[in-house]
Parts: structure tokens; sequence; C-alpha cells
């Protein structure tokens, strides 16, 4: 059962409170480079994503900010590390959030200038706890970047917010090894109802980032926990955003969108399947359609194994078999299943839209 946390809003994305869980994720261009990130941005939002983090490293990239969020399809969250300047500066550009810790700005009169800035704004603040950025007191007094140091970490953050009256809130706490993360939000989830941002920082590259993300991510949904998702790859953020809609797709927990189930191939395979699974979910993705959809190999694959889908289609050396939840409903020629299948989907499609 889901956790139920506290709902803020990003822009006009609703997070928390048993709100849809968000896609996230984060440019990779140079900030001040206006038209590099902006285009990233819509390719992002047309992949899938829901909201969108943008460094602010120097002066440069938050007078951009302006441009950027006004053009920008999807709400944008500024990237703060230490300046307190950059903050009111990304402010006053109107970011849907900022991405802030506190505890590192040195000069206190400045957070209680960004707070009482940010509050009447509905700019709320994600504190986002690294094991790679822990304070050395916290490092020393648990022997290194521990759950419980995350967690620590992340608590200190919040108090100096809640002491200034604000509770806009969202909390991040990643480490690079899955079994430290899933541990640190388990235990801040007991003691806290902040909406969480869920992710393995540093995770890698594609695959072993995918890898990564995918079960640490995935275990805690599973769990009930989270309620936005990054997944983080030495790769495009594009992919970033795929791989977090299929983590959420596995889990039931992203609607709208097409569920393929395919089979891995083996010696029985007489078909080209990678090439009809690219065919049919692109047909899926053009048309708008969001059903459980089955692509096998074989008979012995077919209809059996995927009951499940909505429809489906097996492949035998001469014959493809067409089927509606394990039920055989046509049997054609190989040469024309693929685009026999399509019409029966969007017929399927057409009798289930028409009856919801």
């Amino acid at each position: 059962m889901r956790k139920i946390t506290r709902r803020i809003y990003i822009g006009k994305v609703a997070i928390g409170g048993g709100a849809p869980i968000s896609v996230q994720s984060m440019t990779k261009t140079k900030t001040e480079d206006f038209r590099s990130t902006i285009k990233q941005i819509i390719d992002l939002k047309k992949a899938g994503c829901d909201i969108v983090r943008v460094a602010v490293p120097d002066e440069r990239s938050a007078l951009v900010l302006k441009e950027i969020v006004k053009k920008s399809p999807i709400p944008v969250v500024a990237d703060i590390h230490f300046n307190p300047k950059l903050a009111l500066l990304s402010l006053e550009a109107g970011v849907a959030a900022l991405r802030l810790n506190p505890g590192n700005i040195e000069d206190k009169k400045k957070i209680i200038e960004i707070v009482k800035k940010a509050k009447p704004l509905k700019v709320p603040i994600r504190i986002g706890v690294n094991s790679g950025s822990l304070p050395k007191e916290i490092l020393k007094k648990y022997g290194g970047p521990t759950p419980e140091a995350l967690v620590e970490s992340a608590l200190n953050h919040i108090k100096i917010l809640e002491d200034l009256d604000f509770f806009d809130i969202k909390v991040s706490l990643k480490a690079s090894d899955i079994k430290t993360t899933v541990e640190a939000y388990r235990i801040f989830s007991n003691q806290k109802d902040y909406p969480l941002h869920l992710g393995i920082t540093e995770a890698g590259y594609f695959l072993s980032g995918t890898v990564k993300s995918s079960i640490g991510i995935g275990i805690l949904l599973y769990e009930g926990i989270g309620d936005t998702i990054r997944v983080s790859l030495t790769d495009s953020p594009i992919k970033e955003v795929k791989v977090g809609i299929e983590i959420l797709k596995s889990l039931g927990l992203k609607g709208g969108e097409p569920d393929i189930i395919s089979c891995p191939t083996c010696g029985r395979n007489t078909s080209d399947l990678k090439k009809i699974v690219k065919e049919v979910e692109k047909f899926l993705k053009k048309n708008k359609i969001s059903l459980k959809v089955a692509i096998m190999g074989c008979e012995v694959n077919g209809p059996g194994e995927a009951r499940i889908a909505d429809i489906g289609i097996a492949f035998s050396k001469k014959f493809a078999i067409i089927f509606e939840k394990g039920e055989v409903l046509l049997k054609v020629k190989k040469e024309k299943g693929v685009e026999i299948f399509k019409k029966e989907i969007l017929k399927y499609w057409k009798e289930k839209s028409a009856s919801l």
C-alpha cells in the first residue's frame, strides 16, 4: 500500500498526497546555452518527462533561467549549491522549485531571505542529500555514509526550514549503492511525511545504471515509498525518462501508456520479432493506445503464457495467431499477420474506449 505523504505542487504538477508518481530528469546542456537547453527540455517533454531540473552554477545561468522558464513546456527546478544569490535569482526567474540544502549556506540571514521569497510564491524546496556530500561531523559520527547518516543530514536541513515555518519540502536521500539508499528512504519514511524523490545517485552508464536504478527505485515503489523518480544515467536524459516510465509501468503505476509483452525468442522463433515489436510499439504510441499487447515468437509462448494481455499475436512458420485474453481470435497468413494485428488492435481499442 502506497504511503500518503504531504501534498505539494511543482508548477501545476501535484506531488505526494496520492498524486501520480512523476518522472523527472535533468538537462545535460550548459544552462546558459538557451537554445540547446530549451530544445532538450522540449525533447524530454515529448519522451514523457513531467518535471525538469537545470543546473545553476553561476549568474550567467541564473539570468537565462527567466527565458527557459517562459518557454519550457514542463515545470523547471533550479539546482543550487551553496550560493544563496543564485537561489534568489532563480526565484526571480520564476522557477517552479529549488533544489537547495539550507545547511550548506553559511549566512543564515540568506536562508531567511530565500524562504521569505519562496513562501508567498508557493515554490517548494527539495532537500537533496547525497552520500558523497555529507558533513564531516556526520561522517565521523557514523563512520561513513550510512543510511542513518543520510537521514540525520536530511533532518538537520529540514529543521532549518521548519523553524522558519516553511513546509513545502520534498526530500531525496541518494547513495550510489542500492542497500544504503533503500534503507535510508525506509528509515526516513517512518519518521516524516514529506514527499520523497527517489533515485540512485551516480548510477553509471546505460546498462549498469538502468539495472541499479530499476532495482533500487523498484524496491521502494513496491513498498509504497516514493512520489517522484529520476533515473540518473551517464547517458542521454531521454533514456533516463524512458527507463523511469518503464519502471512505473512494470509496477502498474503508470497509466496511459502501452504495455508490450514479448518473448526473449529461442530456436523455435521464425520471425524478426525485434523488428515487429518496434513496429507495433511505434503504432501504439502514434495512436495513443494504452493496451497490454503481447508479441510472441511461437505458438508455445502464445495465448497461454500471454493470457494476461488484452490482445496478442504469436507466429509459427507459416501462420500468425491473433488472440484476445488468451482466446484465439484469428489464424492468418504469417506475411499478413502484423497488418491484420494492427487493425484488430484498433478495433479492440475503439470498443474498449466506447465502453468506458
